[in-house]
């Protein structure tokens, strides 16, 4: 737990387009994206603020939020005694001076700038809502203050082939950061460790005065892009001690002390569609079932699930697989698979190695594979689903590996129009 007498105050970047989750994202932020069965991916950086025993939350709302704030409203805002025990949804603010819409992360913080001069904390956390992972962040303040830096950049080791798809961050042996080096193949190395490069995960801890001198100073250069990333982590460096948190020290209570940690960016359907099929392992990565340490959301009003019919041909089973509440699986077969809240498979149907999200039904022997379908997707009977990808790319969404993407709220072709 973070020090009582320190005031935290954390903000969620959570305003993301996800632009390549698509079509998930057609009418939902990335952060409302649903996740594991019953979850938003919201629901990983809020709950690792509240059980890291920080409280007071804002959380920065944008492109299509209607589906996040009311996840937020029916799963995450509390009432309190205490002024300093919050989560609130911010929309933007249109304060900058063309009253434009978040130019980019600093930007974003410095449009509600006065919800941080009236909260007076010690620090800030700033974190973004669009990874899948666990973290105390109390120990990263922790760190933060015993380094008595101006900031801290949450970083996890990357083998260093892969430096070119990251913000890498170039330290000493002390952790303190030199540079920053964006998408470059050449980034250096973790100093006693030429395997492996520093890559920024996107949080940040900074001390409230340096934060908001930085923010003023950078709203009024006509050239800054207005990022953390870019334009002021980059500049405060040469000027002031700015230090990376390894993520891998991190130690999250309930989980055994040689636990690798796990970080996924779901950026695309087929991050998205690995990190979700992760869950399914007899020993995940990710463990769900940690009792102390939770992954909150909204608590829904579910029935169990439930398996019907024992016969030959109509049987009801999930094998290897995730089935939330709400679902009735009708004499239906279900492997590798994940099956959101209020699912139905009918008799004879068959899904497998597929995401199914909330309130889908699938009909009489209906065939799904390596597919994710959307909320509220009706598959009709003897329908088939990523078996013939070249019919499935005529009516759906199909990534390059073969995934097949079915929008939400609308019904499959009956697969008698296709032999016509």
């Amino acid at each position: 737990m973070p020090n009582m007498r320190l005031r935290v105050l954390g903000i969620v970047l959570a305003g993301g387009k996800g632009t390549r989750l698509y079509p998930l994202t057609k009418e939902r932020a990335k952060p409302a994206v649903p996740f594991g069965g019953k979850y938003r991916i919201v629901d990983f950086v809020l709950s690792n603020f509240i059980n890291s025993g920080i409280y007071s939350l804002y959380v920065l709302t944008q492109f299509r939020s209607q589906s996040l704030l009311q996840h937020l409203s029916e799963g995450w805002q509390f009432g309190s005694l205490l002024k300093n025990q919050f989560i609130i949804p911010v929309p933007a603010q249109m304060r900058s001076p063309g009253e434009t819409w978040y130019q980019g992360t600093a930007d974003a913080i410095y449009q509600n700038i006065n919800l941080i001069e009236q909260a007076d904390p010690h620090v800030v956390a700033i974190f973004g809502a669009d990874h899948i992972y666990r973290m105390n962040i109390a120990q990263m303040v922790e760190f933060h203050e015993i380094k008595k830096a101006a900031a801290t950049v949450a970083a996890i080791p990357v083998e260093r082939k892969h430096a070119h798809e990251f913000g890498v961050i170039e330290t000493n042996f002390e952790g303190r950061i030199l540079n920053f080096h964006e998408k470059n193949p050449d980034a250096p190395t973790i100093p006693g460790d030429p395997a492996n490069v520093f890559a920024s995960m996107g949080n940040y801890v900074f001390s409230t005065r340096t934060l908001l001198q930085e923010l003023y100073e950078d709203a009024e250069n006509p050239d800054s892009s207005h990022d953390f990333g870019r334009d002021i982590l980059p500049k405060l460096v040469q000027q002031q001690h700015v230090f990376a948190y390894d993520y891998q020290s991190n130690k999250i209570p309930g989980e055994p002390p040689d636990q690798k940690v796990y970080w996924r960016d779901v950026g695309t359907i087929d991050a998205y569609y690995e990190a979700n099929m992760d869950l399914r392992a007899v020993s995940p990565a990710l463990n769900l079932y940690n009792r102390q340490w939770p992954l909150r959301t909204t608590s829904y009003p579910d029935p169990p699930g439930k398996f019907a019919f024992d016969m030959e041909q109509r049987r009801g089973v999930a094998i290897d697989s995730i089935v939330s509440g709400g679902c009735i699986l009708s004499g239906g077969m279900v492997k590798n698979s994940i099956l959101f809240r209020g699912v139905r498979v009918h008799s004879g149907a068959s899904v497998e190695d597929s995401l199914i999200l909330d309130n889908c039904d699938i009909g009489r022997r209906a065939q799904i594979c390596r597919a994710v379908l959307d909320k509220n997707v009706r598959v009709l009977p003897d329908a088939k689903i990523g078996f013939d990808l070249e019919k499935d790319r005529e009516l759906y969404h199909v990534t390059d590996t073969g995934i097949v993407v079915v929008e939400g709220n609308r019904s499959t072709v009956d697969v008698s129009t296709l032999l016509v």
